[in-house]
């Protein structure tokens, strides 16, 4: 190939945490298959340092910055690098890819297949099953095809004998037994020296093995079926065999490697559980929307902070075990995770409490021209994630069930909402009010706004929460679907949160599009923490202003933590109008075209609470009531029960879906309809006012 020349130059090589990042010389040379490094260019002549071959190996560019990726050798060794810039990390990742791809298939095809080798667990070490040295170099496919029937079609269908699985099983159960006492000599590893428990090399083999291990039963499992069919006869049409849950549960790891069954009999339980287990299935409760009287909503005095380490300090041979079953990349939308890591709150609650600045998202319809209101929208969307993340300690909420809900309000003082003299807009007459909400009598003359919000999980797999604001007074709402992808990074946690939501200002004719940053929990085995990144763009095509929004990570070496900038453009003249810089969870400036700054200091923004009705009003999918007993252990420290708990609403949810998929009985949401690839509320005030007018018009 064409491609195939040999390249060469300085990469930034990651060593270990104390050495950090240091600059070697690379080579790469193409017709040996291996990437070699010096400690500088003047030493190219003498022995590398290292080398890795690339045959079998995996060319990772990574997702945490456009310059870092990885070389992952079939051997396991790895070698993390860093370019200079993005041009110059895809020249050396397509370089290695193709130098990979040509040594990989030159191996496969001077190795004779798969079925004319010996397959035998009893040459690769000290094993005296007598079932597997009773044939120590059978042929894999004689081994599986040791016979055939006719099937009514007349095609020959191969036949797994009993004594064969017993075969499979005894081999099974060695390998489990070598995996076993693999994790047992890494765990009675040191916690420090010169080779410890805690070796990311060593974590990576946990994962790796404990994952072969979970997909060999899986096949095992799929045999067994297979076999059992074929005694029976045929299996009927349209059957399918799916992969199955690990074999090998997280949760029988929880106490330091221990086994915890939670297999009690159901007369066992608390009584709090066994009412989660026999709660009804929600396509059989009332699946009508309810319209929630704000009035019954009172001010949410639960304070529930996450700064204190607690169980995650205590529990940190657990965190590590979980680690060891995790890989590179690996997505965590079915992991189960420890109960002790999560918050006392559900997701569905934490996107309202992104709302906590009802004031800044009030005024944004109050600005005198379409730029001060974009600037506005950024202002307040920039202010919105420090009370989202409830204290400095990464915890993860409660992933909702699929049709659990979330209902709250706020009460904003008209007077602490900033308006603008210069503005000529009129607020909402009194009779708009009166028909656009229901018992508003005398509404013109509250002295405070009404912000109601409500939030559904709409889907499980994919996991896909809805969420819908609004004010009908000021005539503006937002609507917007998440989809929360989980991916293992190693010694982080990345959340991509995908989807797009939708302000829409109905006295101006005016829609903002926006999306959300991806966040990360860093140090997960020291003290976990949250850091925000990527970059978000908002838009309104019907004035042409847009923003564009960088969250930054923190580099390897120096700069600031949760650093962000940004600026706001008129995109016809594609000139700034307003930059803003600083910390999302400390001080923002911004910098406008006038030249005047203003400064924001988050930690001292005024928070309004929330108003929510009281549980023994609560339907029983609304979140609070939902995961009340879980919650309650989690504030006594009862790790187990909170577990036992939790459990419980996760294998109801499973059976559920299950039970569907049986019946085919399709899932119908409550309050969010599907439109396109989005999720939309069912009455948004966009149609609500519009039915309104239309109403008057007819009227006059």
């Amino acid at each position: 190939s064409d491609h195939m020349e040999n390249i060469y130059g300085y990469l930034m090589k990651y060593t270990n945490l104390v050495t950090g990042w240091q600059y070697r010389f690379f080579v790469l040379n193409n017709d040996a298959g291996l990437l070699e490094y010096f400690v500088n260019e003047q030493s190219r002549h003498l022995k590398p340092r290292g080398t890795l071959q690339l045959a079998g190996a995996v060319i990772s560019p990574s997702d945490e910055d456009s310059h870092t990726f990885t070389v992952n050798a079939a051997s396991g060794e790895q070698y993390k690098l860093r370019a200079t810039d993005a041009k110059e990390r895809q020249h050396w990742v397509s370089r290695l890819q193709i130098c990979t791809q040509h040594h990989t298939e030159a191996i496969g095809k001077n190795n004779p297949p798969l079925k004319s080798r010996s397959f035998s667990l009893a040459s690769q070490g000290s094993c005296n099953s007598p079932g597997v040295q009773r044939r120590p170099s059978q042929n894999a496919i004689s081994f599986f095809n040791v016979g055939h029937h006719r099937s009514s079609s007349g095609k020959r269908v191969p036949i797994l004998q009993p004594d064969h699985l017993v075969d499979v099983r005894e081999m099974m159960s060695q390998a489990e037994g070598q995996q076993r006492d693999l994790i047992r000599s890494i765990e009675c590893l040191p916690v420090s020296g010169h080779l410890t428990s805690l070796d990311q090399d060593l974590l990576m083999l946990k994962a790796t093995s404990m994952a072969t291990m979970n997909c060999l039963n899986d096949c095992f499992h799929i045999l067994q079926l297979q076999h059992a069919s074929q005694q029976k006869g045929s299996l009927p049409a349209g059957t399918t065999i799916s992969w199955l849950e690990p074999k090998i549960s997280l949760s029988n790891h929880f106490k330091n490697g221990a086994a915890q069954s939670f297999s009690a009999e159901i007369n066992n339980k608390p009584a709090s559980v066994r009412e989660e287990q026999s709660i009804s299935e929600p396509g059989q409760l009332t699946r009508e929307a309810e319209e929630i009287n704000p009035d019954e909503e009172l001010e949410d005095i639960s304070d529930d902070k996450e700064d204190d380490l607690g169980a995650v300090e205590e529990q940190r041979s657990i965190i590590l075990h979980l680690l060891s079953q995790l890989k590179l990349g690996m997505d965590l939308t079915r992991v189960v995770l420890p109960t002790f890591i999560l918050e006392k709150r559900s997701l569905l609650e934490m996107y309202a409490d992104f709302m906590s600045h009802p004031d800044l998202f009030l005024a944004i319809t109050n600005g005198s021209s379409a730029e001060e209101r974009m600037i506005r929208f950024v202002e307040y969307y920039l202010t919105s994630f420090h009370e989202g993340r409830k204290g400095a300690i990464a915890k993860k909420p409660y992933n909702p069930i699929i049709g659990e809900t979330f209902h709250c309000s706020w009460r904003m003082p008209k007077s602490e909402v900033v308006t603008d003299a210069s503005s000529n807009l009129s607020a909402p007459s009194s009779s708009e009010q009166g028909t656009l909400a229901k018992d508003v009598e005398g509404q013109a003359e509250l002295d405070y706004y009404t912000v109601k919000f409500v939030a559904e999980q709409v889907s499980h797999h994919p996991p896909v929460s809805g969420f819908y604001a609004e004010c009908v007074e000021r005539k503006m709402c937002v609507n917007a679907h998440v989809w929360t992808k989980s991916k293992f990074l190693g010694m982080s946690i990345g959340v991509t949160m995908v989807g797009e939501g939708l302000l829409s200002l109905l006295e101006h004719g005016e829609e903002y599009t926006f999306s959300l940053p991806c966040a990360y929990a860093r140090s997960i085995l020291t003290v976990p923490w949250v850091e925000l990144g990527g970059k978000v763009n908002i838009n309104c095509a019907k004035t042409g202003y847009s923003a564009s929004i960088n969250f930054h990570t923190k580099p390897f070496y120096g700069g600031k933590l949760h650093r962000v900038t940004g600026e706001v453009k008129q995109n016809a003249t594609n000139t700034v109008v307003c930059r803003v810089q600083g910390e999302w969870n400390s001080v923002l400036e911004f910098t406008y075209s006038s030249g005047d700054t203003k400064c924001v200091d988050l930690t001292k923004l005024a928070v309004t609470r929330k108003r929510v009705r009281p549980l023994e009003k609560q339907g029983p999918f609304e979140s609070r009531r939902l995961w009340q007993h879980v919650t309650e252990s989690l504030r006594d420290g009862d790790i187990d029960k909170a577990t036992e708990h939790k459990r419980a609403l996760e294998e109801r949810q499973r059976n559920e879906e299950r039970l569907r998929a049986e019946t085919e009985t399709p899932w119908c949401t409550k309050y969010f309809l599907k439109e396109g690839d989005g999720w939309v509320y069912h009455k948004p005030l966009w149609k609500t006012i519009s039915t309104v007018q239309t109403q008057q018009m007819d009227n006059n």
